[in-house]
């Protein structure tokens, strides 16, 4: 363990005494308040704090690479090493101008319910191992549903993330859409006699989990039919229904649909009471993947603009990304009864329980997914919606739409910037397009010029500390991904994202060679 020297600044290691058992209760309270301390100092000085900064992978490997420690070390130094070499060498999701990816923020409620919930160790696999918890899970299960608008009845579970939900999901839609045409595929797999090719569709802006679900049950990548999108991005309800006429008539089994609202790149929403419309004609399975958008009705400027993601079969929110949740938080719900219990309840003899379950008895999460042990991540959705309220929240996620409205007129207002794709939610996809004396040109060479000058531009953007932005590459080229969402963000912040983007377009244009605008 480390101590402190008598030279400041330095510390130095001192192994602890040997013993066979945990801290001592006063330890505990010192290094927890301690801890508190360094939390507090963290979110305290978090505007100071560069967003990020250069990170050379190898140099990080080896200034942390140590052998195992022999003896226990003094929690002084550890702290310490995780103050001065973790700490400052992370890409800080919890800051105010963090605007890549989707912004997944932790409010401090959730900080302390992360603590108790770590404190409390629970494993949420069975009533019997986790009564309180499990009885919670259901609880915050029908409030996110009544957040989002799914029916509150539906089976649910709470999960690490949107992609194993994702599979979960299309796994019941597999094995429910196979049992309807008389296969096995409980028993026999994808191995089952006579088993017709089985095909999922989804947009052709879709998130890759999809893929991914599709490789991990068997049902390869060239079996993902993605369906084309309109000019807005959304998946055209048209194009689906013409995929599923075709393969249906050519032998295949379609599986599911997976729609999407809130797309990676764009935030775009497809329309989904035609694509359930297509869906209930076919008999096929809707998933809905709602991860980004699901909680947005709570707006009020949103208010009855947003797609009904009831309509899903199934469905997958994501508490972490947009109700100040820390990772992980993910709620799966399926309103098909007991489908994903028939998919994977599977119960061996040291977890029965001693005699059947009675009359208004609840089955266990573990039988709603292939997880066994699970912990209790019921608390900290808990501790957050109470914290915060339904009519907080709402206010919270109305404010991200404003500052992200307050955006999109700054970039209106400007000559050589564009917001493409636009989306109701507060997403934005921006794109410098400075044009060139003389007029604007349009060629192929063109758009690729804009392309690096963009790249550039984000790139310089990140590297400065002061903000970080993610991209994409769309129908219109290279985009610079703004996403507002953090609990700590204010319209300062949004304004000097502003300022560092024009300003650090203008050095990057001057330092490459002329570009034009693409037409």
């Amino acid at each position: 363990m480390w101590r402190r020297s008598d030279t400041p600044g330095r510390v130095t290691a001192r192994p602890m005494p040997e013993a066979d058992g945990d801290w001592p209760l006063p330890d505990f309270d010192r290094h927890g308040r301690d801890v508190l301390d360094t939390i507090h100092d963290y979110f305290a000085g978090i505007r100071q704090t560069p967003v990020a900064g250069p990170h050379d992978r190898r140099q990080l490997v080896d200034r942390l690479l140590t052998g195992i420690p022999e003896h226990g070390q003094e929690f002084d130094g550890i702290l310490a090493d995780t103050r001065d070499k973790i700490i400052p060498e992370l890409l800080h999701w919890n800051h105010p101008r963090f605007h890549g990816y989707f912004p997944t923020c932790a409010s401090l409620p959730g900080v302390l319910a992360e603590t108790m919930t770590a404190a409390l160790n629970v494993n949420a696999m069975l009533w019997r191992t986790s009564p309180a918890a499990s009885a919670l899970e259901t609880v915050v299960l029908r409030w996110l549903a009544e957040l989002c608008g799914y029916p509150p009845d539906a089976d649910g579970l709470l999960l690490a993330g949107a992609s194993p939900a994702t599979l979960y999901a299309l796994a019941a839609a597999r094995e429910e859409s196979y049992a309807a045409a008389g296969h096995d595929v409980r028993t026999h797999g994808l191995n089952a006699p006579g088993l017709p090719v089985g095909r999922v569709y989804t947009s052709d802006q879709a998130h890759s989990s999809v893929d991914k679900a599709a490789l991990t049950l068997g049902i390869g990548l060239a079996n993902v039919v993605r369906v084309p999108s309109d000019a807005h991005y959304r998946m055209r309800p048209e194009a689906l229904e013409e995929a599923l006429t075709r393969d249906i008539a050519a032998g295949a089994r379609p599986l599911a649909v997976v729609a999407t609202v809130g797309t990676t790149s764009t935030g775009a929403a497809d329309p989904l009471r035609a694509v359930a419309a297509v869906c209930r004609r076919h008999g096929v399975w809707l998933h809905v993947d709602a991860a980004y958008g699901g909680f947005y009705p709570l707006a009020p400027s949103l208010a009855g603009r947003l797609e009904d993601v009831a309509v899903g079969d199934s469905l997958v929110v994501n508490p972490q990304k947009t109700l100040f949740v820390p990772l992980d938080s993910t709620a799966l719900y399926c309103r098909r009864p007991g489908a994903l219990a028939n998919t994977f309840r599977l119960v061996p003899e040291y977890l029965a329980p001693a005699h059947g379950l009675g009359p208004g008895e609840e089955g266990d999460f573990m039988d709603l997914s292939p997880q066994l042990g699970r912990g209790f991540r019921a608390l900290k959705l808990w501790w957050v919606i109470r914290s915060f309220g339904r009519r907080g929240l709402a206010a919270r996620l109305e404010k991200a739409v404003r500052l992200a409205e307050d955006l999109r007129r700054r970039v209106r207002e400007h000559p050589d910037w564009r917001c493409v794709a636009d989306s109701v939610y507060p997403l934005l996809c921006l794109r410098y397009e400075p044009a060139p004396p003389g007029g604007a040109g349009g060629t192929a060479e063109d758009r690729a010029r804009l392309d690096r000058l963009n790249a550039a531009v984000l790139e310089a953007v990140n590297a400065s500390g002061e903000a970080f932005v993610s991209h994409s590459v769309i129908r219109e080229g290279y985009v610079i991904r703004v996403s507002i969402g953090n609990i700590r963000t204010t319209e300062e912040d949004v304004a000097a994202l502003w300022r560092l983007l024009t300003e650090t377009g203008e050095r990057e244009r001057g330092a490459m060679a002329p570009v034009v605008r693409a037409g």
